[in-house]
């Protein structure tokens, strides 16, 4: 996981135990620190979680940006907008569904619930796409309007 080493440093500056951030998630005892030892995946609505319990943005996380809270920013992930942007994001750049699935090494059908609204866009393939194309995943998931684009 490319942020785990991130989302530690993050719970350590707030003096933060393991089974600490277990009971924010809601998780049993000791399922966080698989995340931290990037043995799994943090599923994108539990760190959309922990960005609001430590008030930062998820593109501070991915380490896409030195911003840690955007003004404006909503805590919600919107799946109609996330949707709509992606689509609009992939017809920006030309793209059919089948080549977005290509690049993110998915399916198309998986792009297609994305685009729809039915599923939120995972974790890893949230990072991928916004790395590939430079677009904010809180952009991208709907929680904020601006920056759309990253340096």
């Amino acid at each position: 996981m490319i942020y785990a080493n991130k989302l530690k440093n993050i719970r350590e500056e707030h003096n933060l135990k393991l089974r600490e951030i277990d009971r924010i998630l809601n998780f049993e005892i000791d399922t966080y620190s698989q995340f931290e030892r990037e043995k799994t995946i943090l599923p994108i609505k539990h760190l959309n979680v922990l960005c609001n319990y430590f008030n930062i943005s998820i593109d501070y996380v991915f380490s896409f940006s030195n911003t840690k809270i955007y003004p404006k920013y909503i805590y919600e992930i919107n799946r109609k907008k996330s949707g709509d942007r992606l689509k609009e994001l992939r017809k920006e750049h030309k793209l059919t569904q089948k080549h977005l699935a290509e690049i993110i090494k998915s399916d198309n059908s998986t792009i297609s619930k994305y685009e729809k609204g039915i599923n939120i866009i995972s974790t890893p393939f949230l990072y991928d796409i916004c790395k590939k194309f430079k677009i904010s995943a809180d952009y991208l998931l709907g929680k904020i309007d601006e920056p759309k684009y990253l340096k």
